[in-house]
């Protein structure tokens, strides 16, 4: 036996012309074509470039590279979410920063390398789903191809003989394929009807759904803003640029779409564990708030609590945080109030211990007349106990200390260089003593006063307040981002677990005037869905339009090369019965060979036109 001779190819490819029509067109991929190497020229390389831009397999590398572009981004401190970071981290590495500041590390999701991976992934979707959904419309508005020539040949094969007439089975089929949500029509002696283009649908839905995501994201960034608030009980807050402690912004977003709007925060509620081994973890943490929107709208109240922010207009206010404000009252050597209000600690830990600054910048004046700035570097403990004066025991006020530590001179905020309110600058300032000449320093509870030296003034502890802080966002296309990674997920979903497939039904008289029906299925892969489900419509096929009885025995025949079980059965002779899920399988395996055709190995692939493979010479 040898192999098939070069003349052999073109006979072959002409027999198998309808069958290739038959099996193409299950997908919208579309077919790579090699270029005109030899003379290409500039529009042939553009082409050739754009072919491969829009390929599958160049926008899953783009999006590989978009997520290992966003490592660095996680590993390495960004300038626009904490330059404080960045600033530190120059500090300590000098050779690296310079390298990370050439190849745009600090800025990874403002980079032009990330902006122009993220932009030709963007162009290759688009490039790739406008074709393929044009041509998927174009084969939702043609027909299902009509049938093949040969359809022993498709995966999936049953056939047996009747009495009824072809134009009855043909109908019978119709309608029952029709009734399954087949689209189906007549096309010459055969049904052709096909199912499954939510397959399609979903493929396309995904990637569509994925420029969505894009684009949402990209507008995220551009337009949104993020801005921190601490406000203490009793305090308010107006929604205007000026208000916030710290603020950052999309490249395109303007002041002016603040949302109008002010509140003021009534009272900080926070409870918690109060033993076993998750004793001191917050339960509760709620601020009540008097809010209005606009400059003159009415005052609302309401509750923020974690992950339950207030939404105003396109501006949502998250509760981010909590802490204590102890109340101080400073006075002069003359009794005279120079300072009176709420600071705002710094928690260091899980139990609330803080810390945090007292300045008095005006008004006061020393034993001798002579104006000063005061400075106190605090220590506030929620819940003291004794012998433990470094760290506070609970987070909830349960027994407060507050820890103070003064001292007199140049604060140095007249040199015009900005300074931390919780960090006291002590390069210009001296430190008061005790009577045994050590620095002075005190724990106040509520109501207790504190004696500087020398008749210089004095301390009082007032009582707690409590602060929140409150962060305001505005992340425009948010909603859209989500749709999209959700349509995402079911568009993925209908492309991996449904099966575009074709059913054929053939009825032909034969020579002794009984009726030939042939069913055949194609699937876009090979898959056992497709051989059952088409036992299962044979066998309905088949209480419709049962076989016909042998002449001679009076059971169901085998003529012509045909046999009624739908298989070459495993003995010599026929096995009647009608068609089932598993006769479809096995003639799936080994299809019924058409007694006019020659003997062939060819092997159908759906997604190309049909190609024929080596026939052994006779």
């Amino acid at each position: 036996m040898s192999k098939t001779t070069a003349s052999d190819a073109p006979e072959a490819t002409a027999e198998d012309k309808d069958l290739g029509a038959a099996g193409s067109q299950l997908s919208t991929a579309p077919k790579e074509e090699l270029p005109g190497l030899p003379s290409m020229g500039v529009v042939g390389w553009a082409r050739w470039f754009w072919r491969q831009l829009t390929s599958m397999r160049v926008a899953l590398l783009l999006l590989l590279l978009l997520a290992l572009g966003a490592i660095p981004g996680s590993l390495i401190p960004q300038s626009g979410t904490d330059a404080t970071k960045v600033a530190d981290f120059r500090d300590k590495h000098d050779i690296l920063a310079p390298i990370y500041d050439k190849l745009g590390l600090f800025h990874v999701y403002s980079s032009v390398w990330f902006s122009a991976i993220y932009i030709l992934l963007f162009v290759s979707l688009i490039g790739c789903i406008v074709p393929r959904t044009w041509q998927f419309v174009g084969q939702l508005r043609s027909r299902p191809p009509g049938a093949p020539k040969r359809l022993t040949r498709l995966p999936a094969y049953t056939t047996w003989r009747t009495e009824a007439e072809p134009e009855q089975v043909r109908e019978a089929a119709l309608t029952l394929l029709k009734k399954r949500r087949f689209r189906a029509h007549l096309s010459g002696d055969a049904v052709a009807a096909e199912k499954g283009y939510l397959r399609e649908v979903g493929n396309l839905a995904f990637h569509i759904a994925l420029i969505v995501m894009l684009v949402a994201f990209a507008w995220g960034q551009l337009f949104k803003m993020e801005g921190n608030k601490l406000i203490v009980e009793g305090d308010g807050f107006s929604n205007t640029l000026t208000q916030y402690d710290d603020f950052k912004s999309g490249t395109l977003f303007d002041t002016d779409d603040l949302a109008p709007f002010s509140f003021t925060l009534n009272n900080f509620t926070g409870t918690y564990e109060t033993s076993g081994p998750n004793k001191g973890t917050p339960r509760t943490y709620k601020a009540d708030i008097t809010y209005a929107e606009g400059a003159y709208g009415k005052d609302k109240k309401t509750v923020v609590q974690v992950n339950k922010p207030l939404e105003i207009g396109d501006s949502k206010v998250y509760l981010t945080a909590h802490g204590y404000a102890p109340l101080v009252t400073v006075r002069d050597s003359k009794g005279n109030v120079v300072y009176s209000d709420a600071v705002p600690m710094l928690p260091l830990d899980s139990n609330s211990t803080s810390s945090g600054v007292i300045k008095v910048y005006d008004g006061y004046k020393n034993a001798k007349g002579v104006s000063e700035q005061l400075g106190f570097k605090t220590f506030f403990l929620p819940s003291y106990v004794k012998g433990n004066e470094v760290s506070s025991a609970f987070p909830a006020l349960l027994n407060p200390i507050l820890n103070l530590e003064p001292y007199h001179g140049d604060l140095g905020v007249d040199s015009g260089i900005p300074q931390s309110v919780y960090q006291l600058d002590k390069s210009h300032m001296k430190d008061f003593k005790d009577s045994k000449g050590q620095q002075l320093r005190e724990n106040l509870k509520p109501g207790e006063t504190m004696k500087l030296p020398g008749g210089a003034g004095t301390v009082t502890y007032e009582g707690t307040k409590e602060w929140a802080n409150f962060q305001v966002t505005q992340q425009p296309a948010s909603g859209w981002a989500l749709g999209g990674a959700v349509a995402a997920i079911f568009g993925l979903a209908a492309s991996l677990f449904i099966q575009r497939r074709r059913v054929w039904v053939r009825a032909t008289p034969s020579a002794d005037g009984v009726t030939v029906i042939e069913m055949a299925g194609l699937g876009r892969s090979e898959s056992a869905k497709v051989p059952e489900e088409l036992g299962e419509l044979a066998g309905i096929l088949y209480d419709r339009t049962p076989g016909a009885p042998d002449r001679d025995t009076g059971t169901d025949t085998a003529q012509d090369g045909v046999s009624a079980p739908a298989v070459p059965p495993t003995t010599d002779e026929p096995a009647p019965g009608k068609p089932d899920s598993a006769t479809a399988q096995r003639a799936a395996k080994s299809p019924v060979p058409d007694p006019a055709a020659e003997p062939s190995t060819e092997h159908i692939n759906p997604d190309t036109q049909a190609v024929p493979a080596e026939r052994p010479e006779k």
